[in-house]
């Protein structure tokens, strides 16, 4: 893998280089995956399946769309929903006149058969939305009602969020969580596959699409660049019109080449970066050893080195500025994220892991106190940032090996948690419920070796879930707030998992050759493609520009 200091002269020498090749009109170059070759997969519905983009956001569709941009429920195959009196139902309204790709129409009998592949196939209901509702039926064929087995608000956004496939393909597939989809049927404004090698591939239109007119663009291509830095290369280049790349120093290498055409928008409102302790594994199942590992961490310095300064240091909330107004600012400044390397050693020394004549520190059992640390290779950032983190931590005598891994393998390592330590994203959503449901609920912990959407640290505070379970029926903004700062402090009293910095919700776009692009001026989405399902959003706004 090329470092920063070899990419940069490589991108000036781009800079110099020659017009972009020519290319077919109306086909949108995007790069958001980093693989070396193309596997041929839109299984929309099983999170471990490593499905192509954007198979979840541009393929499929759910019901409602969360611009968290906007911080605003956008209608999409439902036009309206409503809440019984009780709470405890909740009816959609399904857009009319929608068809799927194949020409077939799109009714409630396939959002409720989707719902019911989730309980038969319990990998497939990554939300868990099955454990707080207890049936759902169509109401006609544009109406379908959920029913609760309590009071659970946030259920709203794991309904309206969900997928839906059609009925009358689905009810043949043997096996829905090995099913690689591979000829895809479906509602969303890109559904057919036209060409699909190892190194590229592209998407046509659907040609039902249910919005007048849209997608105005003509197809999606994606290229297979195996590393952060030539995807880089692409983008600035000419080649790529719509990334979501960490580019070192991007004012300079790609604003600057082309100040009327190339943007970037990277607002703090990506999911935080966490270094994950495998909690199963003592002693990272001690809290001070967790907080001692963090107390080495110089955060300043990290984001400074791997993140370029483009984010900033977590502090003990762990969120990101997507919901500052929720922050406690009290429990933001917890000791346990600040840079105290003679606390971080006191810490160690409580936990019984004492320093050997060489320096190491030791497990009770006497043998060395190692870990591995695990990132996705080509990831230069997240390199970059694993190098930082094991030289902090070796001042502490740990022992750290960084190793990194192509995507799928360590996806697959971080979801069966067979890794000691791991950096990593989390999940969000339109509070922060669901940030901290999948960081601290006993619910979300699945054993070792089974798949796990996330808290793939797997630790479990019961105090804390009875918070969440208390939000879940909190009717009032007020009550939302306090019980919000409570789950804070839990999250700052166990350690669970361990806050580097907000990840910036990467996005570039390149206009000259296409128009509508989300900017910090008009942020109707995230320009991150990796932000689903705003990416929708954005794939129907989108239109080549008229020469």
């Amino acid at each position: 893998m090329k470092s920063a200091r070899v990419l940069l002269p490589l991108v000036l020498l781009l800079a110099c280089s020659s017009e972009p090749r020519p290319r077919p009109p109306g086909v949108l170059f995007v790069s958001v995956e980093q693989q070396s070759a193309w596997v041929r997969n839109f299984n929309p519905l099983f999170a471990g399946a490593g499905a192509r983009w954007p198979t979840r956001a541009g393929v499929y569709e759910c019901m409602e769309v969360f611009s968290s941009a906007k911080g605003q429920w956008v209608p999409w195959l439902a036009t309206a929903h409503a809440w019984t009196e009780d709470q405890k139902t909740l009816r959609f309204t399904l857009r009319e006149n929608v068809l799927w790709s194949d020409g077939k129409p799109f009714t409630a009998d396939d959002v409720v058969f989707t719902f019911g592949l989730l309980k038969k196939h319990q990998a497939l209901d990554a939300g868990g939305v099955w454990s707080f509702i207890t049936d759902v039926k169509a109401e006609g064929p544009h109406t379908v009602a959920f029913s609760f087995s309590r009071v659970f608000l946030p259920g709203f956004t794991y309904l309206a969020h969900q997928i839906v496939v059609p009925r009358h393909i689905w009810e043949h597939v043997a096996d829905p969580v090995t099913f690689t989809n591979p000829e895809p049927v479906a509602t969303g404004p890109f559904t057919q596959v036209t060409l699909f090698r190892n190194q590229v591939y592209e998407l046509g239109r659907n040609p039902h699409y249910w919005m007048p007119g849209k997608p105005a663009v003509s197809a999606l291509r994606f290229l297979a660049f195996p590393t952060n830095d030539q995807a880089n290369m692409a983008l600035v280049e000419g080649e790529v019109d719509w990334a979501g790349n960490f580019v070192p120093a991007v004012d300079r290498t790609f604003v600057a080449r082309d100040p009327a055409h190339h943007n970037r928008w990277f607002p703090l409102y990506g999911s935080t970066v966490f270094l994950y302790p495998n909690t199963t594994r003592p002693p990272l199942d001690d809290v001070r050893v967790r907080k001692a590992l963090s107390m080495a961490l110089d955060r300043e310095r990290l984001v400074e080195v791997a993140m370029y300064g483009y984010t900033r240091p977590a502090d003990a909330t762990a969120l990101n500025d997507a919901y500052t107004d929720w922050k406690d600012p009290e429990v933001a400044k917890d000791a346990w994220t600040h840079y105290d390397l003679a606390q971080a050693n006191k810490l160690l020394d409580e936990a019984g892991l004492t320093r050997g004549a060489d320096g190491l520190r030791r497990l009770p059992d006497g043998k060395p106190f190692a870990l591995d640390l695990e990132v996705v290779s080509g990831w230069s950032d997240w390199v970059r940032a694993g190098q930082v983190v094991s030289r902090d931590l070796r001042k502490l005598g740990i022992s750290v090996q960084l190793k990194t891994y192509e995507f799928g393998t360590w996806l697959t390592r971080l979801q069966k948690g067979e890794f000691q330590l791991a950096i990593s994203w989390s999940l969000d959503g339109p509070t922060p419920y669901n940030f901290y449901k999948w960081l601290l609920s006993p619910r979300t912990v699945v054993p070792v070796g089974e798949v796990a959407a996330a808290n793939w640290h797997r630790l479990g505070d019961a105090e804390a879930d009875e918070l969440l379970v208390r939000f879940e029926r909190a009717g009032t903004l007020e009550e939302q707030h306090a019980l919000m700062s409570a789950v804070q402090r839990r999250f700052s009293a166990t350690a669970p998992a361990i806050p580097l910095f907000p990840n910036p919700s990467w996005g570039e776009s390149n206009s000259l050759r296409f128009t509508g692009f989300p900017t910090e001026q008009n942020p109707y989405a995230r320009l991150a493609p990796h932000a689903e399902p705003d990416s929708l959003l954005v794939l129907t706004e989108l239109a080549p520009r008229e020469r």
